[in-house]
């Protein structure tokens, strides 16, 4: 496997292929390419194929998030997640905020992260 940090050869079209994976839906390929733009990109291949992503959005002082962290299923439980992680903690010039979903709450204490704060959403539909 071979991790990238903050990868400039992420395009949209490989991204939306590979989220298409995880979360099937229509997305935009100019507004994908402009949400990859702003944030630090966090990438795991192997060979040629993007297994596993995470996207930090970070103000570079007072607050980070991340806003995915995603690996494609057939290569979940071998240790992509949790090095992608690793990279984010070692890369990232803030503290990282972020929510999990249901159920994998483990593999982030697992990882050394600390519950925080409640997450709350305002819902809005993607156009």
């Amino acid at each position: 496997m071979t991790y990238l940090v903050n990868d400039k050869n992420l395009t949209s079209q490989k991204f939306i292929s590979f989220v298409n994976q995880i979360w099937p839906g229509q997305y935009d390929e100019a507004k994908t390419k402009s949400a990859l733009s702003r944030t630090l990109n966090i990438t795991a291949y192997d060979g040629p194929k993007l297994a596993g992503c995470l996207r930090i959005l970070t103000d570079g002082y007072y607050f980070g998030t991340i806003t995915e962290l995603l690996v494609l299923p057939e290569y979940q439980k071998q240790g992509v997640g949790s090095r992608l992680l690793q990279l984010a903690r070692e890369n990232t010039p803030t503290m990282l905020y972020f929510g999990a979903q249901p159920g994998v709450e483990g593999f982030y204490e697992k990882n050394g992260c600390q519950k925080s704060l409640q997450a709350y959403e305002i819902p809005k539909e993607r156009t």
